[in-house]
């Protein structure tokens, strides 16, 4: 590989325990028992993104905040997300009360949402650092939580890093690519001749265009009932009141 590629990044658009392993995206066996354990749970199917009843709202309008303090609040939080754009709906990530440290904030819109994701990573809320991320949880295909062996980024020290994301991404591999095995394995190879500088961050997914119109029309529709219904109670009252007179 040339010198001009060294810096050479990419990331992931579907999550695969292994790969995610990997510090160039090529590795083929898992090196970790968490991995394992991520593995276990994907392919077994024991992981359901959807099953959360605690997730609300539209996942194209959400965003992840992560390294928050344990000391901010609610209110603290919905304050500094709000320069972004307007904020319908906030929850902050607790256990029996206490913070963990991480959030999802749900915007009016998708302009607002990507707006945060741009410009909020790595600003400060109450002295701490923070970083943020589209909801992987809901938009990214075969997504394995951290507290199932998956996740991405981490730290050194947790001796539990995941690459492929905003924090971490994929290094260009520096030997040879076994694509074979990858496809084998179902992992997507590394996108020569299409890589990134670190500097470059790939943009949230995009609602695809016929799920925008069937949503407006399914808005439609409903604002629609809402009207009739409202006319047709509006008519029954006017009855009524008419009948007792």
């Amino acid at each position: 590989m040339a010198s001009s590629n060294l810096n050479a990044v990419f990331y992931a658009d579907s999550y695969h325990p292994i790969q995610a392993g990997s510090i160039d995206g090529t590795d083929t066996l898992p090196h970790d028992n968490a991995i394992y354990r991520a593995l276990l749970c994907q392919s077994a199917g024991l992981y359901d993104p959807h099953g959360d009843p605690k997730v609300i709202g539209d996942p194209y309008c959400t965003l992840f905040v992560g390294r928050l303090s344990r000391s901010t609040s609610e209110e603290t939080l919905k304050k500094a997300m709000s320069r972004y754009g307007k904020v319908n709906n906030l929850r902050l990530v607790r256990d029996i009360g206490a913070s963990r440290g991480y959030a999802f904030v749900e915007y009016e819109t998708e302009r607002d949402m990507r707006r945060a994701y741009e410009e909020a990573h790595h600003s400060r809320i109450d002295d701490h650092e923070i970083i943020v991320d589209y909801n992987r949880q809901q938009l990214m295909p075969g997504w394995i939580p951290r507290r199932l062996g998956g996740g991405l980024g981490g730290k050194k020290e947790s001796g539990q890093l995941r690459f492929g994301g905003r924090e971490r991404p994929f290094r260009a591999p520096l030997r040879p690519i076994p694509y074979d095995v990858l496809k084998t394995l179902g992992i997507q190879p590394p996108p020569e001749g299409r890589y990134m500088t670190r500097f470059e961050v790939p943009p949230p997914p995009r609602r695809r265009k016929g799920s925008v119109e069937k949503e407006e029309r399914s808005h439609k529709r409903y604002r629609h009932k809402q009207k009739s219904s409202h006319r047709h109670d509006r008519l029954q009252s006017s009855s009524r009141d008419n009948s007792v007179d």
